[in-house]
């Protein structure tokens, strides 16, 4: 009777042992496709503060033409310099808000930077999707 108590039992072990592979398998995936997604949205972080800084730099634009020359253009769009905002596109619009005198003029810059602008190159971009990002800056003086 022990032999045939030995023989009936002999694949159990093999049975535990796929069981066990595929389990650790499973946890193996699941952990490579948090990391990726935890991946992903580092990237997004780092593009997003490049394009608030991008943003930023139409501000300070945007304000250096205001008090160099007291008034300053409608609207403006320019790409910074390369390298590391290079790809991200910046509009800057003023607004003019007149006073009793030029001395309470009110200027309103707002700043709009975008990886994805639209057809005429101004941000914001009208093609949105999973990788478009866009930070938008306003500024009164």
């Amino acid at each position: 009777m022990n032999v045939r108590h030995r023989h009936s039992s002999s694949g159990f072990a093999l049975v535990n042992a796929i069981f066990l592979l595929l389990l650790m398998a499973g946890l193996a995936a699941l952990v490579a496709n948090f990391s990726a997604s935890q991946h992903a949205g580092s990237a997004m972080d780092v593009q997003g503060s490049q394009a608030y800084q991008a943003a930023r730099s139409g501000i300070e634009w945007g304000v250096y033409q205001q008090l160099r020359s007291a008034s300053c253009a409608a609207q403006t769009s320019f790409t910074p310099a390369a390298p590391t905002l290079s790809a991200y596109r910046v509009t800057v619009v003023c607004t003019r808000f007149a006073g009793a005198t030029a001395d309470l003029d009110v200027y309103q810059i707002e700043s709009t930077a975008c990886n994805q602008p639209d057809g005429a190159g101004n941000c914001p971009g009208t093609a949105g999707g999973a990788h478009y990002i866009e930070r938008q800056l306003q500024v009164t003086l």
